[in-house]
C-alpha cells in the first residue's frame, strides 16, 4: 500500500507531502482545484511519459516520491529479484524531471530505468478512470483476470513446466541448426588436426619420462667415468677408502680393549665400511648399465621434437593437447552425427508438444468454465453501478499454426496451435452497455465512465484475488447521481476490504463513505497560485459532503443531510 506520497514543483503544487491510510480514501475539490495534476503525479511516478511543461514555474527540478508497503508482495519481490536489486520491505520510489529535459528513477536510492519503474508501478497501482493507466483497456491483461478470477494456478503452473521444457528443446535444436553450416566447415579441419595428433599418439607423463632419459643417454660418458672413478676410490685403489676404513675399525677395537668407552665406536667403525661397501656395489652395478645407444638417443629427440611441434600448434602442455583433442573428437563425433541428433530432438519435441497440447487443453477447459462465473458476476454488479442491459461476455480463441510456419507451436489432436507461456488462449471481454447492440470489444467503449464501472465490477469479483494494492478511481461517478452513485460507493467501500482504494469523486454518496477525505484546494500568494491536499476532520468532511450535496453555500439542513448520508 502507499503510505507517503511527496510532490515537488509539480505543475500547480509547490509542495505536498501526504501520509495515507488504508481503506477507502476519497478526494474532492472545486472543478480546476488541481485534482487531476495529483493524478497525473503519480502517473509519472508509475513511469508514464514525463513532460518539462510539468515543472513549476521558476523551478529547476520537479520531483514525485512515494513510499509504500509491498511485505507481501510476491510480483514485486520477483521483479526486484529479476533486476538484481535489493528486496526490502519497504520501495521509495523517486522520479525527478528537470528543466533541461532529464528524467531520472529511482528504487530505494538506485538508479533504474522508466520501463523498469513501470513494472514495479503496474504491480503496486492501478488506476482506472480517464487516464492512459487503465489495465483494463490493455487486452492481453484480460487473461490475467480471468485467471485471477478462475482459481487454477496449479494448473496453469503444470502446463508452464511443460511449455518451459519444449522451448528450451526448441532453442536447443535451433542453435544447433544455426551452427550446422559452421560444423560442415570445420568437420575437415578437425578430422585433419585429429590424425595429425593421434600420429603421435601423446601419453600423460610422457614428456618427462623421455626428457629424463635424454639427459642420461646425453652424458653417458661422463655417468660411467664418475662411476669408475667412485669404485676405484671406494674399493679397488692402493690405499682406498674400504682399506683405510678397515686399518682404522681394527685400531678402534684395539683401543676398546684397553678403555670400554670405545666399545660403541667400533660398531661405528662397522658401519662405515658396510656404507662403503654398499655405495661401491651401488656404482658398479650402475656403471655395468650404462648404454651407449646413439640409435635411442636419435629415437627420443625426435618424440620430443614431434611433441613439442603439437604442443606449439593446439595447446602449451601435453594434458592442454590431450584435452585439445577429445573436445575436437567430440565435435567431430557430433557433427558425423549430425542429422541423428536433429532427429532425436525432434521426437522430444514432438513428444513435449504433444504433452504441452493436453496440459493447455485443461487450462482451457478451466478458462471456459470459470468465464460463465465471471461473466455472471460482472452482469450482477454493473447493473447496479448503472448500466442494467448491459450484455458482457469473454471470448476465449485458439490460433492454429501452419506445420510450415517456423514458430513454436503445441499440438492438440492433430492441429497445431500458437502458444505462450499462458497457454494457446487469446482471451478478450466483449461488452454491449445498450439494448440492440451487439457486444464490441472492451477497449472500443467510448465512455471513460462505463469502463470505470466495469473495472469496479470486475476488481469486486476478483477482489479476494486481486494482487495489486491500491486502486485508484478517477471520477468513477461519471454520468452517474442518486441510488446508481450509493451503488458506485458501496462498491468502493466493498472493495477497500481488500485492497487500498483512493476514489477522486463529485457525488456525496461516495464521499459520504470515506475512510479518509482529503480536499484539494487552489490558494495564491506572492502572486502565484498553488494547489494543496488537505486532511479533513470529521466536521470538516461533514462540510465538505453538504458543499457537494447543496453547492457553495451550506445550510443547517445540508448539514444535518450531510451527517445522515453519513451515517453520524
Amino acid at each position: 500500500m502507499l503510505k507517503n506520497l511527496l510532490i515537488k514543483n509539480y505543475a500547480l503544487i509547490e509542495e505536498i507531502s501526504v501520509e495515507w491510510s488504508s481503506g477507502l480514501t476519497i478526494i474532492t475539490g472545486e472543478t480546476g482545484a488541481g485534482k487531476s495534476i495529483l493524478i497525473d503525479a503519480l502517473g509519472l511516478l508509475l513511469g508514464e511519459r514525463a513532460s518539462t511543461e510539468m515543472i513549476r514555474t521558476g523551478a529547476e527540478k520537479a520531483v514525485v516520491e512515494g513510499l509504500f508497503d509491498v511485505r507481501n508482495n510476491d510480483r514485486v519481490a520477483e521483479i526486484l529479484r529479476s533486476s538484481e536489486n535489493d528486496l526490502a520491505d519497504e520501495l521509495i520510489i523517486r522520479r525527478e524531471l528537470t528543466s533541461k529535459g532529464q528524467s531520472r528513477c529511482f528504487v530505494n536510492d538506485s538508479p533504474v530505468s522508466v520501463a523498469l519503474l513501470k513494472e514495479i508501478g503496474d504491480a503496486l497501482v492501478d488506476m482506472h478512470g480517464q487516464h492512459e493507466h487503465q489495465s483494463l483497456l490493455r487486452p492481453e491483461t484480460h487473461i490475467d483476470f480471468l485467471d485471477d478470477f478462475g482459481g487454477y494456478e496449479k494448473d496453469i503452473t503444470v502446463y508452464q513446466q511443460v511449455y518451459r521444457s519444449l522451448t528450451e528443446m526448441t532453442s536447443k535444436k535451433k542453435e544447433l541448426q544455426q551452427q550446422e553450416d559452421q560444423l560442415k566447415a570445420k568437420k575437415s579441419l578437425y578430422e585433419f588436426q585429429i590424425k595429425e595428433i593421434d600420429s603421435v599418439n601423446p601419453q600423460p607423463g610422457e614428456e618427462h619420462h623421455l626428457e629424463t632419459e635424454l639427459k642420461i643417454l646425453e652424458n653417458s660418458e661422463t655417468l660411467s667415468e664418475l662411476t669408475n672413478a667412485i669404485h676405484q676410490l671406494l674399493y679397488e685403489a692402493e690405499n682406498s677408502v674400504r682399506d683405510s676404513l678397515v686399518k682404522a675399525r681394527k685400531m678402534v677395537e684395539q683401543l676398546s680393549e684397553i678403555d670400554t668407552s670405545f666399545a660403541e665406536s667400533v660398531g661405528d667403525a662397522r658401519s662405515a665400511e658396510v656404507i662403503v661397501d654398499e655405495l661401491s656395489k651401488q656404482v658398479q652395478s650402475y656403471a655395468s648399465r650404462i648404454e651407449f645407444n646413439p640409435e635411442r638417443l636419435e629415437v627420443i629427440r625426435q618424440r620430443l621434437g614431434a611433441l613439442s611441434l603439437l604442443k606449439k600448434k593446439y595447446g602449451g602442455t601435453i594434458d592442454l593437447l590431450i584435452e585439445f583433442r577429445k573436445k575436437i573428437g567430440d565435435e567431430f563425433k557430433f557433427a558425423e552425427n549430425f542429422e541423428g541428433e536433429i532427429e532425436k530432438l525432434e521426437k522430444q519435441i514432438e513428444t513435449l508438444k504433444k504433452e504441452c497440447g493436453e496440459k493447455a487443453s485443461v487450462v482451457t477447459a478451466k478458462r471456459k468454465e470459470a468465464s460463465k462465473r465471471l461473466e455472471k458476476a460482472i452482469l450482477s454488479s454493473i447493473g447496479e453501478l448503472g448500466i442494467p442491459k448491459a450484455q458482457f461476455i469473454t471470448t476465449i480463441q485458439q490460433r492454429t499454426v501452419d506445420p510450415s510456419a517456423n514458430m513454436l507451436s503445441v499440438k492438440i489432436g492433430t492441429q497445431l496451435f500458437e502458444a505462450n507461456s499462458k497457454g494457446v488462449d487469446q482471451v478478450e471481454f466483449f461488452i454491449s452497455t445498450n439494448v440492440g447492440e451487439d457486444p464490441k470489444p472492451l477497449v472500443k467503449v467510448a465512455s471513460g465512465g462505463e469502463v470505470s464501472r466495469i473495472m469496479l465490477a470486475l476488481k469486486g469479483a476478483l477482489a479476494n484475488s486481486d494482487k495489486t494494492p491500491l486502486l485508484i478511481f478517477d471520477e468513477i461517478d461519471t454520468g452517474v447521481s442518486g441510488r446508481i452513485g450509493q451503488a458506485v460507493g458501496l462498491s468502493l467501500k466493498k472493495l477497500s476490504a481488500h485492497h487500498q482504494v483512493v476514489a477522486i469523486t463529485h457525488l456525496p454518496q461516495i464521499a459520504g463513505l470515506a475512510d479518509t477525505h482529503f480536499a484539494v484546494e487552489k490558494s495564491e500568494a506572492n502572486k502565484k497560485t498553488s494547489t494543496g491536499l488537505r486532511k479533513l476532520e470529521t466536521e470538516e468532511r461533514v462540510r465538505e459532503v453538504a458543499k457537494l450535496m447543496s453547492g457553495a453555500e451550506v445550510t443547517e439542513a445540508g448539514l444535518k443531510s450531510a451527517r445522515e448520508l453519513m451515517g453520524l
